[in-house]
């Protein structure tokens, strides 16, 4: 069967938030535009992450406000009016006639309307629940609303004199994953694991980057996720150096390394997966000693993502096994508990080894509660990606000859469950032996 999000779970979500608005709040949320690709081009429509996590709607044009308490219905729609021309050219629209049924909201009006309805809906509420910045243009008619009904004379009615993100409300719930939510994030990452293993059943010398990711890609749309939930990074030799490589144009070169970083969108879950292998099929002695520091690294962070842990535990036992690595090959100098200290091991890992994961790759939720590290609880969904990166280039001419040119990561998705967690991408290889048995067998 399909995963999906149902109704009563979107319902669910919503009277979660105004439950802990309080009943003298509004929030108005508005919902993605279409963006403009070039002239008369637009890229395709993806609905903004807040307003389709309360809506599951994927319209433009659209703005959802929560009223708690409001007699005749607490959750109001502005969508767009059904258009016989502009469907023919653009397809079907839902409309505030068929919405009230299809999203379960209680009220549903034309978003040609909004002006003339929302002010009078913020009426009576003395707090605003908004997401400030995200969309200025829509901010900025919002305090003209508000403006106007304080100058028009409301006789001494109550209007909103406070507002307040709703990021933090919203976001602290969207950090727990559903059953139907992590039955999405795991038909992602199953794509992207096939994904993945196509690529390196496919690489060989002359192939470009880009190439490879057309594999990526016949995967991710032949398994149902119409695009990535990211901009893949393809980069092979030198390019795995660098963090965000996009350009993905270089030609694979006989005994250098592919880093790929990518991961599909499914229904709007993100699925955020990284292997590092030989193009030619066979690590050599050098890259087989960083890969296999690398891969031990994070097993480790894998073993601490744990319920009760704090969030950077898993980084904490990364770096430690990351450091001592570097030193038994003689590129770090020193005593282990001292380059931790100095975070001299910072030149050749650049970056945390996790992040939240879920309708946004980078997904929201708060890393910190007051000044401590916030626990790993069941139903969060994190990554763990530890990585080495020795660039070709002058500041590194310290380092062996040998060692340079070579960036590493090896990052898998887990969910965090009950008595332990759970890979969500364990389905592709990352040790030696079965990366090169898949890739030459």
């Amino acid at each position: 069967m399909t995963a999906c999000v149902g109704l009563e779970e979107y319902r669910s979500r919503r009277k979660r938030l105004m439950n802990s608005m309080g009943l003298a709040a509004i929030a108005v949320l508005p919902g993605a535009k279409v963006q403009r690709r070039s002239r008369d081009t637009e890229y395709p429509f993806r609905q903004d992450s807040d307003f389709h996590y309360l809506t599951g709607f994927n319209e433009p044009d659209s703005v959802l406000v929560l009223a708690p308490g409001r007699v005749k219905g607490e959750v109001i729609l502005f969508c767009r009016e059904r258009d016989r021309s502009a469907e023919q050219w653009t397809g079907e629209r839902l409309g505030p006639e068929r919405a009230e049924n299809s999203l379960g909201v209680d009220d549903a009006f034309p978003y040609s309307n909004l002006g003339e309805i929302l002010p009078s809906l913020l009426q009576g509420r003395e707090r605003i629940y908004v997401t400030l910045g995200d969309y200025p243009d829509f901010d900025r008619q919002l305090i003209e609303w508000i403006a106007k009904l304080r100058t028009g004379g409301t006789r001494g009615g109550v209007l909103p004199g406070e507002f307040l993100a709703l990021n933090h409300l919203l976001h602290e719930q969207r950090l727990f994953k559903s059953n139907a939510e992590q039955r999405l994030m795991s038909q992602a990452a199953s794509i992207t694991a096939r994904a993945h293993v196509r690529a390196m059943q496919n690489c060989e010398p002359g192939l470009t980057e880009t190439q490879l990711e057309a594999e990526l890609m016949y995967e991710f749309m032949r398994g149902g996720a119409r695009a990535p939930a990211y901009s893949s990074i393809v980069a092979s030799g030198d390019n795995a150096c660098v963090m965000h490589y996009v350009k993905n144009d270089s030609v694979l070169k006989d005994g250098d390394l592919v880093l790929i970083d990518a991961g599909c969108e499914y229904d709007h879950y993100a699925a955020d997966l990284t292997r590092t292998f030989p193009i030619r099929g066979r690590y050599t002695p050098q890259q087989r000693d960083l890969y296999e520091i690398v891969l031990r690294a994070q097993i480790e962070a894998i073993r601490a993502a744990s319920p009760g842990a704090d969030f950077n535990a898993p980084h904490n036992s990364a770096i430690r096994v990351l450091t001592e690595g570097l030193i038994d090959l003689g590129i770090l100098d020193g005593d282990l508990d001292e380059a931790i200290e100095t975070e001299s091991y910072k030149r050749f890992t650049v970056h945390n080894c996790s992040h939240w994961l879920g309708i946004d790759v980078h997904d929201v939720g708060d890393y910190r509660v007051g000044d401590q590290w916030r626990a790993l609880e069941a139903g969060m969904v994190i990554t763990v990606e530890p990585g080495l990166y020795i660039p070709d280039i002058a500041s590194f001419k310290d380092v062996k000859k040998d060692w340079r040119g070579i960036g590493i990561r090896i990052e898998d998705d887990v969910l965090i469950e009950k008595n332990g967690n759970n890979v969500l991408t364990a389905a592709v290889p990352k040790t030696i032996e079965d990366i090169e048995a898949l890739m030459n067998g």
